[in-house]
């Protein structure tokens, strides 16, 4: 399964350099695990934080102009640290599974000539096989649109661009004038039409570029959840489909997909989902004259059943969460915000419970990464899983790892829930 060992971002709202999990450069720093939690106080910037992958996967497929237009950000603008002119940046560092070899993802946004935001620098880089020391090497290295991108899976041992002063530039001439040399053959030049958009959206759409592809592929899967239950209690156009979309508007359209094709234990998995919604002993679909579909819940209790237009908000999330585990193909990473909002607190514990399961078990084939601030979600969790979010004295988002406090590290072992450590200040900063 792949999965993000660490993530940085530079001068996004309130992250003005945070980094979450290990770095390429930053070796001895935890990796993120298979579930991962923010927590923090309001106005800390886990919203923030959880967006900031939002914007990531959005900028791959809307591009970078879009994307920060896109769910409110008001653009680039908006979008840059208060008071700074210096470049949005992220950093992805990831595994494809667990015996690969780890691949860095940089990306820098700035504005243009023009004022208009565009992709400043893009690169993917890996270090050869068996290396073990120094800097990864890049295969796409994109610089205001023009650079190099590696074909296959080959490693060009004449190319060092971790060298001080390379130039890529000068690279690119040489390419040109030698296409017979090593790197000529095993290389492309490559000159992007649109600076806005992203390299490995167009690059990762060729066979070539196996690597780049996987790249694509992996945060296309991504799962960011922006769902509201009002866009849940929408009347789709009955038609499968086979994902949750990230609004969670076509629930009943995936419940009608599984019924296609996973007829054989469909209605088991429909019964195991409402086994852990209180209250609800089925769950069907039903197709109106027109074309729409219901989305139906029988409670115990009433002979007749209540449609999704009816249930409440804490209904439809934890129905929506449920299916989202549920899934045959299920997305690589699952990113949530305060799954806690509108459910019973007495939901919460065993709710991170069923995240980790998806996570760490059989089925483990999502990395789940939720940003929350109650503790009854945090009791579930232990500190290795835990990411402290705090608002530094300048105004800036500052983390930190539960872990780091071996007081709190020893509590937790001796059976005290984290959560309750956190109600009681005990992972406040000291």
């Amino acid at each position: 399964m792949a999965q993000i060992e660490g993530f940085k971002v530079r001068n996004f709202r309130a992250l003005k350099d945070v980094t979450v999990g290990k770095l390429w450069n930053q070796q001895d720093a935890p990796a993120l695990t298979p579930m991962t939690a923010v927590i923090g106080k309001n106005g800390v910037g886990k919203s923030t934080l959880f967006d900031a992958f939002g914007f990531l996967a959005d900028a791959l497929k809307v591009g970078v102009e879009e994307a920060c237009d896109l769910r409110g950000r008001g653009g680039f603008r908006r979008v840059r640290t208060q008071g700074h002119n210096e470049p949005v940046e992220f950093e992805v560092y990831y595994r494809e599974d667990v015996d690969a070899r780890p691949i860095t993802y940089e990306l820098a946004i700035d504005l243009d000539g023009s004022g208009r935001p565009f992709v400043l620098r893009e690169r993917l880089r890996q270090r050869r096989k068996r290396q073990t020391r120094g800097r990864p090497y890049s295969f796409l290295l994109l610089n205001n649109g023009t650079g190099i991108a590696w074909k296959g899976e080959t490693e060009v041992s004449s190319i060092d661009d971790a060298k001080p002063g390379f130039d890529v530039g000068q690279l690119i001439e040489r390419i040109r004038a030698e296409p017979e040399a090593e790197e000529s053959r095993e290389s492309e030049v490559v000159e992007l039409d649109d600076k806005r958009k992203l390299g490995i959206a167009t690059l990762g759409a060729l066979r070539q570029h196996p690597r780049i592809s996987a790249f694509r592929r992996f945060i296309e899967g991504w799962f960011v959840s922006y769902f509201t239950p009002n866009a849940a209690r929408s009347l789709p156009m009955a038609g499968p489909q086979q994902h949750l979309n990230v609004l969670g508007d076509n629930l009943g359209n995936v419940v009608q997909f599984m019924e296609r094709e996973h007829g054989g234990r469909f209605q088991s998995i429909l019964n195991r989902i409402a086994s852990k919604i209180p209250g609800i002993e089925k769950i069907d679909t039903e197709r109106t004259p027109d074309g729409r579909l219901l989305l139906r819940f029988n409670d115990r209790g009433f002979e007749d059943p209540f449609y999704a237009q009816q249930m409440s908000d804490g209904t439809l999330k934890v129905f929506a969460y449920m299916l989202l585990l549920e899934d045959p193909n299920p997305p690589p990473f699952l990113c949530i915000e305060e799954p806690e909002n509108g459910l019973y607190h007495k939901l919460l514990e065993s709710l991170a419970k069923e995240f980790r399961d998806h996570a760490t078990g059989k089925k483990g084939t999502s990395q789940v990464f939720v940003t929350t601030h109650q503790p009854y979600f945090v009791d579930a969790l232990e500190p290795e899983e835990v990411w402290i979010l705090e608002k530094g004295k300048d105004g800036f988002s500052t983390v930190r790892h539960a872990s780091d406090d071996e007081i709190v590290k020893s509590m937790v072992a001796q059976g005290l829930p984290l959560g309750g450590l956190w109600y009681s200040d005990y992972l406040d900063a000291r």
